[in-house]
């Protein structure tokens, strides 16, 4: 039985994760070379608000960022935000930096970047210092998520 929540939440989903400790990173950059992946394949779990306790999980490729209007025009909202850290930690029982759709305190609905099918990612893994390491189609399928073309390149 794994200590890790996130973990655990994975193999309960049916997944087999890899778990990859490293020591302290400042970016997403430093993180992918840690974990010895491709920076699009360190993918960020983003936590967005589209209204008063509603919230979904965008997980965004490394090399990207999202794309706002693409994201309103897929949920059909005029208006999205990112929430504070403190209530992206209530939201998800996660600190800023560890956030992943696994073991969550709720459920929210994910939607994974498309540059993510076919790959396999590195995720957050609930803890500063720990990737959680599942090949993105399992992970998506078994989190009941979506793949779409959500994010824009950086710069």
């Amino acid at each position: 039985m794994s200590t890790n929540p996130a973990e655990a939440a994975a193999l309960a989903l049916g997944l087999q994760p890899t778990i990859l400790t490293h020591g302290p990173v400042g970016s997403v950059a430093e993180a992918a070379e840690a974990q010895g992946v491709e920076i699009r394949d360190l993918v960020k779990t983003l936590v967005v608000r589209r209204a008063d306790d509603d919230y979904v999980f965008v997980l965004v490729p490394g090399d990207r960022s999202i794309s706002w209007p693409k994201l309103r025009a897929l949920l059909g909202v005029n208006r999205l935000s990112m929430p504070d850290a403190a209530t992206a930690k209530q939201a998800t029982g996660y600190e800023r930096g560890t956030i992943t759709p696994f073991g969550s305190a709720r459920a929210w609905p994910v939607i994974a970047d498309s540059r993510t099918a076919g790959r396999t990612i590195n995720l957050g893994a609930g803890a500063h210092g720990v990737g959680l390491q599942v090949p993105a189609d399992d992970a998506v399928k078994a989190l009941g998520g979506t793949f779409a073309d959500v994010t824009d390149e950086v710069g």
